[in-house]
């Protein structure tokens, strides 16, 4: 009896520190701001200044199949401020979810260049308006 339950509770042991193991290895969801600083044909990587806790990189924005049917996704251009949410990996950052954003409302590390994208961009379009 005794080395009935001392073989069960050492197998009740392993399982949990497999499920702890698990667990640990799943990364969780990060929130990130981007800015789209070019916009290319293939709308699967597309390159952006993006803001994860305060500290602003050059990154691929990876765009699975959800994301690529989504209406913000489908009418994106550049210099428009998104609010993301995904996993930052070394080919950049997979979104899991995307939302069109006010300038505004982007961290203020983004927001200066956010607004130069925007200057830019009219700059190149006022030539064409007659």
């Amino acid at each position: 009896m005794k080395y009935t339950a001392f073989l069960l509770y050492n197998i009740l042991i392993l399982l949990v520190g497999i499920a702890h193991t698990t667990s640990a290895g799943t990364e969780e969801d990060v929130v990130a701001f981007a800015v789209v600083s070019e916009l290319l044909k293939d709308k699967t990587r597309v390159p952006a200044k993006v803001a994860i806790e305060g500290s602003v990189t050059d990154m691929k924005l990876l765009a699975s199949d959800h994301i690529l049917s989504n209406l913000t996704w489908k009418q994106l251009e550049i210099c428009h401020a998104l609010k993301l949410e995904g996993q930052k990996s070394s080919e950049g950052f997979r979104i899991h979810s995307v939302r069109a954003i006010d300038g505004a409302m982007l961290p203020m590390v983004l927001q200066g260049y956010a607004g130069d994208c925007l200057l830019k961009k009219a700059l190149e379009v006022v030539p064409f308006v007659d």
